[in-house]
């Protein structure tokens, strides 16, 4: 046998290997992917620990109709986690409208201004940005969601963000980078997702993913992620035989680009953990009974480990 062929042979089926894996997705170069996971756990933790992320998130309640004294001393209807003892007072309307009167020497600002009377846009799914009350390092607005009116206070200063040490994870598998089939229905669908708190969030299933684990079929529907431009992400909500034990019992969250074609990838290993797993202070939605796997899912973020 002549080694020198041979050996040239192997070099070049290789080479074939890796410029297929270039330019086909489902292929998969072990090395290269390892590296992209956690290339992706650490811009995962950064996002976490940036000034804006879930970390900062260190108050909130619910609002209905009527007036509220609003600041930090314990006297107030709306008692603040930090900021002025005595931020002014809040309007809440029979129209949900709310118009927030701010009292001097607070220290306060809304627009680059000192805050005095003004309307207050609340965050909305898909709609446009809240109106947001700097307190030094905190702000204060407020959030919609579904029928439900509610508050957030998130200060970049916060111990649970200043603590926080990372997440544990599943040692990263190539086994749960699953080639799924994917079946678009003829029209989207409409479906109601249930949040953390109970509230029912809007959202649409454009299909479904059928993929295989060890011989065995399973699907998942995802919805259209409002968050990305014009849709073009899928937003996978599930549970599987992990949930409430090795990770968050409500849900686990999947991300996937719309596919172009019948096939998408599933990547466990890039689960997250939702944002209320992080923080009280946020609604997230949990699992639909038709995305709860008879399944362990062991790859992606645990939750026990948490460190806050």
């Amino acid at each position: 046998m002549d080694f020198r062929k041979w050996g040239c042979g192997l070099l070049l089926l290789l080479a074939l290997v890796a410029c297929k894996q270039q330019g086909n997705p489902f292929l998969l170069d072990s090395r290269q992917y390892f590296r992209e996971v956690e290339q992706w756990r650490s811009q995962r933790i950064a996002r976490l620990r940036a000034p804006d992320g879930w970390l900062s998130y260190i108050g909130s309640g619910r609002l209905k109709k009527g007036s509220y004294h609003v600041g930090s001393a314990a006297t107030n209807d709306v008692v603040l986690p930090a900021g002025p003892e005595h931020l002014g007072t809040l309007e809440i309307g029979a129209d949900g409208a709310a118009v927030i009167h701010g009292l001097a020497g607070t220290g306060a600002s809304l627009n680059g201004k000192p805050l005095r009377q003004a309307t207050l846009q609340p965050v909305m799914e898909g709609g446009r940005d809240a109106s947001r009350i700097q307190l030094g390092s905190g702000e204060f607005y407020l959030v919609r969601t579904g029928t439900m009116l509610g508050w957030r206070y998130r200060d970049a200063g916060s111990a649970r963000r200043r603590d926080f040490r990372g997440i544990e994870y599943f040692p990263v598998e190539a086994r749960w980078r699953v080639e799924a089939q994917w079946h678009p229905f003829p029209e989207a669908r409409k479906a109601v997702l249930l949040t953390s708190i109970g509230t029912p969030l809007q959202a649409t299933v454009p299909g479904e993913a059928v993929f295989e684990i060890d011989g065995r079929s399973y699907r998942l529907q995802p919805v259209l992620d409002d968050q990305a431009p014009a849709s073009q992400r899928l937003f996978f909500v599930f549970t599987d035989r992990t949930s409430g034990r090795e990770t968050y019992g409500g849900a686990r969250y999947l991300y996937a680009a719309v596919p172009q074609g019948d096939k998408l990838v599933l990547d466990f290993n890039r689960s997250q953990n939702p944002p209320c797993a992080l923080t009280p202070h946020v609604v997230c939605p949990i699992a639909p009974a038709i995305n709860r796997l008879d399944l362990a899912v062991t790859a992606g973020e645990k939750y026990q480990a948490l460190v806050q």
